[in-house]
């Protein structure tokens, strides 16, 4: 699922497809809220920087904010305990939302 939606996103930002563009959605979509390419591949780009330094801690990443598991689901999933589960994604939250604003503050210079 992750793959599907980095490519969309990367796909939809090329300027083959308009990405220079501001689109505007015909129809809303009833499942969610609508979802910001941009967030959704730097949110990536900065998954596989923190996969390479704690690849145990990005799997559970992957699987509650990409798969959208509940903490007690991707803990099973993984085979470890709730209470684990939730300080790794305690940490792990705070670890790419260091990541994102540094990224932004770069991007703003």
């Amino acid at each position: 699922m992750r793959r599907i939606l980095i490519e969309h996103a990367r796909s939809r930002n090329r300027l083959k497809r308009g990405g220079a563009t501001q689109r505007e959605p015909l129809v809303e979509i009833a499942i969610g809220p609508s979802i910001d390419l941009s967030e959704i591949i730097a949110v990536h780009e900065v998954l596989e920087e923190f996969e390479r330094v704690m690849p145990d801690k990005a799997e559970l990443v992957k699987l509650r904010y990409f798969a959208g598991l509940d903490e007690v689901t991707a803990a099973e999933m993984l085979g470890i305990s709730r209470a684990t589960a939730s300080r790794w994604w305690t940490f792990s939250r705070a670890w790419l939302f260091q990541k994102l604003s540094e990224r932004i503050r770069e991007e703003q210079l």
